[in-house]
């Protein structure tokens, strides 16, 4: 196996260039779980610890561009109160150890329908930034999962960044699994407020082939919700039997199809309700 470390990005699109079929790793929380199980062999490993554009994050207009080698320790602590939906999923990754080296970028680079960063992302709008040699694209993170463990990522092409605007609103995430961390989850989702636009953005995880938005209930939101009152519980509830309809899960040794969909129901009535609870009494309340 051919081992690659570039210094810089542009050594690094150029390495992938001239290595299409070289694996990128970076925390390595996937690919070394992949390669310790012999699960795949890549002829070479495209290291990226060592590029720092990739672990810097700065503010660009309207949108926060986050690098793809940021982990998840420094998305909770440095972003926690600008994208708290994404901290909240942030700190049900693994352990310690797994946050502080695992990154967003490796989560969308695996593309894995039970990544738990993608649900709050489908739930704020985010975009991802692919680049190679060729040039660079920004794709809409409901846009760049294709089916398990696909996307749109050319061979070439290397993820740069994650582009999301921070929260306008409220922002909640739920997981349901054995235990809070160190699982894959049975299902995952992710809420977001608007206020000022009066919409609702949401991310399902693990229940579908890929994460997806529950569009049908965002629309209910939008026409269905009384954004100057409480949230009626019938409201919590019909947005809960759409987040639920909108899933299109399998049975597997984590959980059966029917108890995922049952589970996503709760999951959505809970978070939109702790969301909208926040946005009228203006504090944060964390999942």
């Amino acid at each position: 196996m051919e081992f690659l470390r570039p210094a810089t990005w542009r050594e690094a699109l150029e390495a992938k260039a001239a290595h299409p079929d070289a694996t990128p790793i970076a925390g390595g929380t996937d690919v070394m779980v992949e390669l310790n199980f012999d699960r795949h062999r890549p002829e070479a490993l495209l290291d990226l610890t060592t590029v720092p554009e990739l672990a810097e994050w700065a503010p660009d207009g309207d949108e926060l561009r986050i690098g793809a080698g940021v982990p998840y320790a420094r998305l909770i602590e440095e972003l926690g109160e600008r994208l708290p939906g994404l901290a909240m999923a942030s700190r049900t990754v693994g352990s310690p150890q797994i946050r502080n080296r695992g990154t967003v970028g490796g989560n969308l680079g695996s593309a894995s329908p039970a990544g738990d960063a993608h649900p709050p992302l489908l739930a704020s709008g985010a975009s991802v930034e692919v680049e190679s040699v060729r040039g660079s694209r920004v794709v809409p993170v409901d846009e760049f999962f294709t089916g398990p463990k696909r996307s749109v990522l050319e061979p070439d092409e290397l993820i740069a960044a994650i582009r999301v605007a921070p929260a306008a609103g409220p922002q909640q995430f739920s997981k349901v699994g054995t235990r809070n961390a160190m699982v894959i989850a049975v299902c995952t989702f992710a809420v977001s407020l608007d206020p000022d636009t009066r919409t609702v953005g949401t991310g399902i995880g693990s229940a579908a082939p890929t994460p997806i938005r529950a569009r049908d209930a965002e629309a209910f939101a939008r026409a269905g919700l009384d954004w100057d009152g409480p949230l009626e519980e019938s409201a919590a509830r019909r947005f809960g039997d759409l987040v639920a309809q909108a899933a299109s899960p399998i049975d597997d040794v984590r959980g059966t199809a029917h108890y995922r969909e049952h589970a996503l129901g709760v999951l959505a009535r809970r978070t939109l309700s702790w969301a909208w609870h926040e946005l009228r009494s203006g504090r944060q309340e964390c999942a």
